[in-house]
């Protein structure tokens, strides 16, 4: 499981949503877990990762938001696709060219690896993204929704039988 969480300047009312669902996958032991933070940059802290929430509250990046790249550095930790999710956590308003998101997008679907993206929660947990760019990538293969950490474990559970 490959965990991407948006860090930009944008996600700052989602930073706790953002931190309480990596915590959740980051959490299940019996899986093999990358967690890597970004925003323009990219941070992968898997080896000081610890306490997901504690690190997400700590780093907190800001800035612009280069979706794509992110997603091309996931791909790189991909052994074996059909084992493999990536769990994107973002509000989907992309900073950088919208073609590498979604070229890398249909190239992780295709794959056969399974993306799951999640969309930002307000501080008042109502759902705040961009619903065009989530949509585009529904229509690439991957599955995008925008919920509580407390509906999560329900969804995941179907989308990766």
């Amino acid at each position: 499981m490959i965990i991407l969480v948006d860090e930009s300047g944008s996600m700052a009312d989602s930073v706790i949503h953002s931190a309480v669902t990596a915590a959740i996958f980051h959490g299940i032991k019996s899986i093999r877990t990358h967690m890597v933070l970004f925003d323009t940059a990219i941070v992968d802290v898997t080896d000081s990762c610890a306490d997901p929430v504690e690190t997400i509250m700590k780093v907190q990046l800001g800035g612009g938001t280069d979706i794509g790249q992110a997603l091309a550095y996931g791909q790189g930790l991909i052994e074996n696709p059909r084992r493999s999710i990536i769990v994107l956590i973002t509000d989907f308003y992309e900073g950088a060219p919208q073609e590498r998101l979604l070229r890398t997008t249909k190239q992780i679907c295709e794959s056969g690896a399974t993306l799951l993206g999640l969309a930002a929660l307000d501080s008042r947990a109502e759902p705040n993204y961009d619903k065009a760019m989530a949509r585009h990538m529904v229509d690439l293969g991957a599955h995008v929704a925008a919920m509580t950490p407390g509906e999560l474990a329900e969804w995941v559970a179907q989308k990766v039988r």
